[in-house]
This record gives structure tokens, sequence and C-alpha cells, in this order.
């Protein structure tokens, strides 16, 4: 066998392990810290001493570009590639959206959401020819809405077109330290809530975005993470993604970051986030190195972006509803969902709609490497017009057949008045499915209390063996959706919040698919929707209390 094949084979087998390994059971949870010093909780915040600070300009106040307006044929026209913009961008996706005080506790609530507000994903730009910023690479500071320049790129003669690039890394101690093994799963579902945030804040402004289909190693490169020095004993970053904002055609040839790096000059120390970590858990470290994508993947042409026929009944603007997200802690048991507004929340999560080939935003940033691979069962609990029980969401009409087969015994009837570009089957009905998804949620109040919960099932079988990176891409799209669902849950007047802890193989056999090991379908992540009930105790302060221009 050659050696190649003999090293993918080896890392599928690493991450199909860790998934195994990581699993929740009834009778015992993955391996994960025995206590927790919430008085020593690693530093949200990551900087880099001996920088330049750019501070960026927060004009969303200013924004009445409505929600439903992001969802028209092409999009909202582009604006231009300016500073301003940028500052748009920037805190629309992942700046601080409020501070929180209870008590006396202080905590900071992002654009973006993350598993236990812990927020593993560290956000880079690399610019050249943009008006006001030097051409180089920069890290963001959320805490001060404000770029740091690690990197001058050398000049270049005459006037360059404006590039902008969007990377992305994790730092997996930050989940860690709370979660143990199974944070590799949590910050890989962290990348897919940034990347619908990054995808949401350009489409406000217009602007595509592409995923460049680097190598793990050129994507190190080109956000500095590969420079040991330095982090020194900082927490390193795990390189994870590229994507180049588009403001004007989306059919220039992709930009490689790569090219930009001979003659740049680095500047910048890691502060250490945790001094004293109490744990290690170095099945992390084995898993991201087998998940790593070893070569280049060419980059597509973008789809042409389509309409959303089925759109929420919202006169929020786009800038007050993202801003205004927030994780459900608690839902209302009583409150109900009308089905109208259901339909809404099914066709947002529909890559392609039945008319027509184009793609809806958020699913149109070319970045991974076939069709849909993660799919909703869709456990309804208090949703007028429809009887509670398991639905199944196809996210692509190719998959139905291969799922039919692993869950013949379901009933697999379409569902009676389900818009063409929502093709909801009925599984199986179940009057008493609140309390079930409550003990297969970790005993949580959160799945039994909301007006529906989905289970997301990825394709993790055949398809990792031969291309092992493929785990990450699953975890991200998983993500993805609960991103999507995050907003349009805003959107019906309903909160959202991501469930990552589950009883992996009792939510298996209550599909029923099948021994452990045996089965292709695995469930990457729940999500559940509801009425939220704030707690009046906890009091809100503005994200930046000095407004800038």
């Amino acid at each position: 066998m050659p050696e190649a094949t003999m090293s993918v084979a080896h890392d599928a087998a690493v991450v199909q392990g860790y998934h195994a390994r990581t699993r929740h059971h009834l009778n015992g949870y993955a391996a994960g810290p025995d206590t927790l010093d919430w008085d020593a909780q690693p530093d949200p915040f990551r900087r880099f001493a001996g920088t330049a600070l750019t501070p960026l300009p927060l004009p969303a106040d200013g924004e009445t570009l409505p929600w439903t307006a992001l969802f028209a044929d092409g999009g909202p026209a582009p604006r231009a590639a300016t500073l301003n913009h940028l500052g748009l961008l920037f805190e629309l996706s992942f700046a601080l959206s409020a501070w929180k005080e209870f008590g006396p506790d202080r905590w900071a609530l992002r654009i973006n959401p993350s598993s236990g507000n812990l927020h593993p994903t560290e956000v880079y730009l690399l610019v050249r020819g943009l008006p006001g910023l030097d051409d180089g690479v920069y890290h963001y500071a959320p805490q001060a809405h404000a770029l740091e320049q690690r990197a001058r790129f050398a000049p270049r003669p005459g006037p360059q077109p404006t590039q902008l690039l969007i990377g992305f890394s994790s730092i997996h101690w930050r989940e860690a330290w709370k979660y143990g093994e199974r944070a590799f799963r949590y910050c890989q579902l962290d990348m897919g809530h940034a990347i619908g945030a990054l995808r949401y804040a350009a489409a406000v402004l217009g602007w595509r975005v592409r995923e460049l289909g680097l190598s793990h190693a050129d994507t190190a490169a080109a956000l500095g993470l590969n420079r040991a020095g330095d982090f020194g004993p900082a927490e390193h970053e795990e390189a994870e993604a590229l994507f180049e904002l588009l403001p004007g055609a989306s059919d220039a040839a992709p930009a490689d970051p790569v090219d930009w790096l001979p003659g740049a000059t680095w500047t910048g120390q890691a502060n250490r986030l945790d001094p004293r970590p109490m744990y290690r858990w170095p099945v992390i470290d084995a898993v991201a190195q087998a998940s790593r994508r070893s070569v280049r993947r060419p980059v597509s042409a973008l789809p042409p972006l389509g309409a959303r026929q089925i759109r929420p009944a919202t006169q929020a603007t786009a800038a007050d509803l993202i801003r205004g997200r927030r994780s459900a802690q608690r839902f209302d048991r009583q409150a109900r969902l009308g089905i109208d507004a259901f339909w809404p929340l099914l066709a947002a999560l529909m890559p392609t709609p039945a008319e027509g080939g184009a793609v809806q935003l958020p699913w149109d940033t070319g970045g991974t490497d076939e069709a849909p691979a993660v799919h909703a069962v869709v456990f309804a609990h208090r949703v007028d017009g429809l009887a509670p029980g398991a639905y199944l969401l196809p996210r692509n009409a190719t998959v139905q057949p291969a799922l039919q087969a692993a869950l013949p015994h379901l009933s697999w009837r379409p569902v009676p008045g389900s818009p063409p570009d929502v093709p909801l089957l009925e599984l199986a009905l179940n009057p008493a499915l609140a309390g079930t998804l409550r003990t297969l949620s970790c005993h949580q109040a959160i799945a039994a209390d909301a007006v529906f919960v989905v289970a997301l099932l990825g394709e993790c079988g055949p398809s990792l063996a031969g291309s092992p990176w493929l785990y990450r891409e699953r975890l991200r799209e998983a993500g993805l959706i609960g991103q999507v669902l995050y907003l349009e849950a805003e959107a019906a007047g309903l909160r959202g919040t991501g469930i990552g802890c589950f009883f992996d193989d009792p939510v298996r056999e209550l599909l029923g698919l099948g021994a452990p090991g045996t089965e292709p379908w695995q469930v990457l992540y729940h999500f559940s929707v509801g009425r939220p009930v704030t707690d009046a105790r906890i009091a809100s302060t503005p994200p930046y209390p000095e407004p800038r221009p």
C-alpha cells in the first residue's frame, strides 16, 4: 500500500476513533475535568503585545437595511470597500454585542455565538490596497473593536486592487478547559457559527464571500500561526480556514495569500490565556492533526445568489437583528408556534430552493467538496398544525434513498401542506416527545421546553475514510445550520440555543440507526428553538460605551 494511502487510512482511523471516544452515554460522559475553577477561567481575549492598534468605526447604529432584504435575488447592492465598511463588517460578525452583570460578575457577549460563551475562534484580516490601512496581516481584538497589525507586507510598485481576506483559527484550550476531550467538536461547531456570522455581515454590505481551499500549512503560514516564537508559552492556535471578501465581481481569480508573504515584517507576542492549566487532553491534538487538509482544494466559481421565497414576517433591520441575537437560557414551556411561522425557519436551512439552481444565503461560499452532508431531524413539540413527533428535512434531493435505507422502519410520509421548498417528511409521531428529548439532551430543560428541537445528522462513514479532513467540514456545516437557526429564530420573535451536550448513541437508537460503530450516520449537534424567559436579575450594558463615528 502506498505511504500516502496508509497515512490517510491512519488519519481516518484517528478521526473515527475520536468521535467514538467522545460520545456521551447515559451512564457516563466523555472525559472532561473533574472540577472547574471559575475564578481561573482562561482569558477570553487573545492579544498581541507590541503591535500597532487601529481602532475600527462602529457605524451599525445608522444601518436601516431590512433583514428580509438580504434574501432578495442577488442580494443588496454592493458597497465600496472602505475602512468604515470594514468596521461595519466586524461590528456585525465578531464584535461584542453586550456586557452582562450579575452581582460581582461581569462578562461579555459577542455577535458570533460560542459553546459555553468560551469563544475559541480567533479572527484575522489580510489586506492589500485598502485606503487608510497598511497592507498586512491583522488580528481582530473584539474587546477594543480594533485591528492589531501582526505583519506588514513588502510594498509593491504602482496602484494595487483592494483585496480582503478573513482567516480563522481555534484555541482548543478555551473549550477544553470546561469540556475536556469533546472540545474539538465544539471548536468546529463554533467555526460554523463564525462562517455564518461572516457571511451574513458581508451580505449587509452586498459582498460575496468565497472560501479559499488552502492546505493547513498554507493557512497557518498566511496567518502567522507557524511562528512558534511569537507564541512562546502562550496557547498556540490551530489554523482553520481563509475566506476572500468580494465587494466587486465574484468571478475574479482567487487570491493566494502565500504570494503576499515574502518580505513581510512580523511583530507581536501572544498573551497567555491560562498560566496554570489543570488538565491536558492529548487526544485533541491528535484529532486536530489527523483532520488537517494536507493539499489544496481547487476553488470553483461561486454559484449565483438566489432569492429566498419563504421569508419571515419581520420588520427588523439586519443590523438590529444580528446585534440582538442571544442564546436562550430558559424557554416558556407553554409557548407554541404557528405553522406559518415554522416554514420560514426550515426554508432557511435549504441551500438550493426548489425553483432554479441558484444558492441562497448563507450557503453560497463554495467551501465544501460535495453536496450538503448534514440533515435535520426535527422534533416538533408544540408547533400548531404539526403533530408531536420526529420529522426529517433532507437538505439535498439525492440523500433520501440512503437515509431511507438506514431507517426503513419509519413512516417517510410527506407532510401535507409543506411548501415545495421545504420537503419535510414524517418519520414517527410521539406525543411524549418533550420528556424524551430532555433526557437525551443531557437532562437539560432547554430541550423539553422548546417548541421544537433539531438533531443534525451527518454522513461520517465512507467519505471520511478517504478524506479525514471532511470531519471538520461536517461539524462546521452543522454549526452553520445552528447559526442560521439562531438568526431565523430571532426573526420569528423566538430565540435559539445550541446544545452540544447530548447522549450520542441513545439519540441514534431513538431513530433506529443501529449499533455504535456500524452505521455511518452520526448526530453532530442539537439545537432548540422556543420563546425565551429572561432573567431580570442580569443587567445588560452596551458593548462599547463610547460610540465612534
